[in-house]
């Protein structure tokens, strides 16, 4: 995908909805990584002794996929606020769907702004995760 501009950016537009399988073992990884060693991220047994369905997803993981999802449709993009709800649990092992909408935009001499509602729905098209986001995009020609 090429550059998207400011420019060529108007409200009401859709960003192009992601598929993401989200696996057992990644959410292992990041919660390793991380150094969230609660059961609720690492074990399914675990989790299931604190009255959750199996193993979830950290927040700041479901966040991240967001947040990806944005920097990749806008390269070279500042992601300068996200702000999300949760909503309900991101179990592992399924397909996830990251979404967007361009719901604002501003401009200043040199950066332009743009708003968005993003959201990541589980296999059973479940919003999990709602929020806000606004993103600093560069211009055409600036």
């Amino acid at each position: 995908m090429g550059a998207v501009y400011w420019d060529d950016v108007e409200v009401g537009d859709s960003l192009p909805a992601v598929e993401v399988f989200l696996s057992k073992a990644q959410v292992l990884a990041f919660a390793n990584a991380t150094d969230m060693k609660a059961a609720r991220f690492t074990d399914d047994a675990g989790a299931r002794r604190e009255g959750l369905p199996g193993m979830i997803t950290p927040g700041n993981m479901t966040m991240g996929l967001m947040q990806k999802r944005i920097s990749d449709w806008a390269e070279g993009a500042v992601v300068r606020r996200l702000g999300v709800t949760f909503r309900g649990l991101v179990l592992p092992d399924q397909m996830l769907r990251v979404q967007a909408n361009v719901v604002g935009k501003m401009h200043d001499d040199e950066e332009g702004a743009v708003d968005l509602e993003v959201w990541l729905e589980t296999a059973d098209g479940e919003r999990a995760a709602t929020g806000t986001a606004r993103i600093l995009m560069p211009r055409r020609g600036g």
